[in-house]
């Protein structure tokens, strides 16, 4: 890794010397050109809290932080991040530690042509075969690195094609991907239909990885099996978007070949994904409607990893991502072995000047959202379901399974009482399978409500106070919790934070603790530097249906954020 860094910061240094030469050669290269770029520090001071399960740090203090410095020159651009995590905070893989250049690409758009040589993150429709992405709150990055290469050959046609290695922490995964998308807007193609009310857009994917054969044995009946893996993978995807006035489908439908892996128990079958939705939206009222189903569909650059690493594809959590600290105590990890999901969402604002709705009218939100095992049978009396080195089981596509996984019904209130009062109230009632989502074997299922008030008040036009009220109420679990929070601001600057997480409905009594928390912050334009001390409780974080775990930790934190 340090040979890596040196040799970057050695082409950094090298380009500063040649591009004036460069810029006078190509008569005036750097003429018109803009330099822009962001920069993120995350970093804590660790106090041990055995009462909470806070325990020791070596280092003490622990940081993450990453600037990107990106160029761009008419159809040129090119950046570079800096990445340094001395060591990386707790809850986050280890295997990040260290410092240095983690990314690094060069793009050029010309005509029809848009080629990228580097590293570079990419999508092919909803992403259920190839997803590359980062998300720096769980630690993920799976960036590609290689080329990609799109083209347009008339317009309503979209070409993509790539091939590279996913990043591996500082390193790269073992396998090659290798992939090619195409999207077609039928409207813009075929005569006659540009001015058509229905708007249809096609597309279609395929992705395949290449990884070599590795000796992997499982144990059977007491006697020893080696497995014949499959060298290449493939993939592809299908997926049509209708739109029509206020009316608009989508759905993707997607395919993968025999991929024995640590995820599946090691298995041969085949997996299958499903994505529909659909919407209503008008003004004042929207409603959408999704279902799901997911079967066998991890895939991987690598056959044995498990985790949040060298992920090719990305399944879509159908559930709401609460925000509220409570709301999030039992979030939803999308199964990628098996889950048929549904999810449902109305919006609706009622009118001003009106009954219900008020001098200044009220925002209504009701959502719900299921996800469910799917249905598997033994594919024979002599083997378990997902035994190793068979096909694993077989599966109606359109049942139910019987197990449920998560379930949340909640409704949402946003109300203006004057110009300076209004608020958000809310109510979330779940079930949570802990056993499937957290991997705790024998732990009930979870039945909670939440409920919670969040109000500001505003005294003048830069000063307001922000208060919020919750309660979480279970029988399972750690039991009760209750959090209150003020928050005071000084517009566009400054803003003041006290908070406290209560558990006191802990059934160990010993286990009945405050999380408090203080903090204060400056924002200055694109500035921003925040300073927080306190607890944090264990538990785990979710965006979009992938999660990471979060340790009890106390201590000192600082946040700082630039751009430019």
């Amino acid at each position: 890794m340090k040979r890596k860094t040196t040799i970057c910061i050695g082409l950094i240094f090298g380009m500063m010397i040649l591009l004036p030469g460069l810029a006078y050669a190509q008569q005036g290269f750097l003429q018109g050109g803009q330099v822009h770029g962001n920069f993120q520090l995350d970093a804590q001071y660790y106090e041990p809290d055995s009462a909470i399960g806070a325990f020791e740090v070596p280092e003490k203090f622990n940081m993450n932080a990453y600037a990107d410095l990106i160029y761009t020159n008419d159809n040129f651009s090119a950046g570079i991040r800096y990445e340094a995590y001395l060591n990386p905070l707790e809850g986050y893989d280890p295997r990040w530690e260290g410092h240095g250049i983690a990314y690094r690409y060069a793009r050029y758009r010309k005509g029809d042509f848009d080629i990228t040589v580097g590293n570079y993150y990419e999508q092919f429709g909803s992403g259920l075969i190839f997803r590359s992405y980062e998300e720096p709150n769980l630690g993920y990055d799976n960036a590609m690195d290689g080329v990609r290469v799109k083209y347009n050959p008339a317009k309503g046609i979209n070409f993509t094609g790539l091939m590279g290695k996913q990043r591996l922490f500082w390193d790269q995964g073992p396998g090659i991907v290798r992939g090619a998308d195409a999207e077609f807007y039928l409207n813009e193609l075929v005569s006659g239909w540009q001015d058509k009310k229905l708007k249809v857009i096609l597309g279609g994917s395929f992705i395949s990885k290449y990884q070599p054969d590795e000796v992997i044995t499982f144990t059977r009946d007491d006697s020893l099996y080696q497995l014949n893996l499959p060298e290449n993978v493939g993939a592809f995807a299908g997926r049509l978007n209708l739109m029509y006035g206020p009316w608009s489908l989508t759905g993707e439908y997607a395919y993968k070949a025999n991929d024995p892996s640590s995820v599946n128990n090691l298995i041969y079958r085949q997996g299958q994904g499903l994505v529909l939705t659909g919407s209503y939206s008008v003004k004042g009222l929207g409603i959408t409607l999704s279902a799901k189903r997911i079967d066998n569909m991890s895939f991987k650059s690598s056959r044995t990893e498990l985790g949040n690493v060298l992920d090719i594809n990305y399944l879509p959590a159908m559930t709401r991502q609460h925000s509220y600290s409570l709301a999030s105590i039992y979030p939803y990890a999308t199964q990628p072995n098996g889950e048929f999901g549904l999810q449902g969402q109305v919006i609706y604002s009622i009118p001003e000047e009106t009954a219900i709705g008020g001098k200044y009218g009220t925002d209504l939100s009701i959502n719900y959202s299921l996800a469910n095992s799917i249905e598997t049978e033994r594919i024979s009396s002599e083997f378990p379901v997902h035994a190793p080195g068979t096909d694993g089981y077989e599966s109606d596509f359109f049942a139910f399974g019987d197990e449920r996984y998560f379930r949340d019904i909640n409704v949402e209130v946003r109300k203006k009482f004057s110009k300076s009062f209004k608020g958000v109230f809310s109510w979330v009632n779940l079930d949570y399978n802990i056993d499937v989502i957290e991997g705790h074997p024998g732990e009930p299922m979870v039945h909670a409500n939440v409920f919670i008030a969040d109000m500001t008040y505003k005294f003048t036009y830069k000063k307001s106070l922000r208060m919020e009220l919750q309660h979480l109420s279970t029988e399972e679990d750690d039991g009760d919790w209750a959090m209150a929070m003020l928050e005071y601001n000084v517009a566009p600057h400054w803003f003041f934070v006290i908070s406290d997480d209560y558990n006191y409905g802990n059934p160990v009594e010993n286990d009945q603790h405050h999380y408090y928390n203080l903090a204060f912050g400056y924002n200055q334009g694109a500035n921003r530097i925040s300073l927080s001390w306190g607890k944090q409780r264990e538990g785990i974080i979710c965006v979009g249906g992938v999660c990471r775990n979060v340790p009890a930790a106390s201590g000192l934190k600082l946040s700082i954020s630039s751009s430019f």
